[in-house]
């Protein structure tokens, strides 16, 4: 953690190994993998912050991605060891939104960046447009208010 003015900046990171699933016929990482590294980002993110799946789930407040972005900067290959650097954007909108960007471990060159954005919806699944309590509370304890 580090801090910004009074605002402390929550980050994770974590090491992963391209395998043969994740890449097309050239070796180079399927797109569609990006979104799986950036999920398991914040599963990471969640585990040593508080602000796992199972916070939403026993809240009954699901958060479902709205927005997901990449930007490619150079290939990731088959065989390759990563690592994915995830940071979270504070904001006091109703919304979770994460940064991300992905380095190899060998030289720390970037990979690719991106931003995911989710939204709290209530059990009937309708847009929430305020922040639940649980979610105010977690920012209160990891001074993000």
């Amino acid at each position: 953690m580090k801090q910004k003015n009074s605002e402390t900046i929550l980050t994770a990171s974590k090491e992963f190994d391209v395998r043969f699933s994740e890449v097309d016929s050239m070796r180079i990482v399927w797109h569609g993998s990006y979104a799986l590294y950036f999920e398991d980002a914040r599963e990471e993110f969640g585990r040593l912050h508080g602000l796992s799946y199972q916070l939403y789930i026993d809240n009954e407040c699901p958060a479902p991605l709205v927005e997901l972005n990449f930007r490619y900067v150079k290939p990731l290959l088959y065989g390759q060891r990563a690592r994915i650097d995830v940071t979270y954007r504070n904001t006091p909108a109703a919304k979770v939104v994460f940064d991300y960007e992905i380095h190899l471990v060998d030289d720390n060159s970037l990979i690719a960046t991106g931003s995911s954005i989710q939204v709290f919806v209530d059990h009937n699944y309708n847009l929430m447009w305020s922040n639940p309590d649980f979610y105010e509370k977690w920012k209160s304890e990891h001074g993000q208010i």
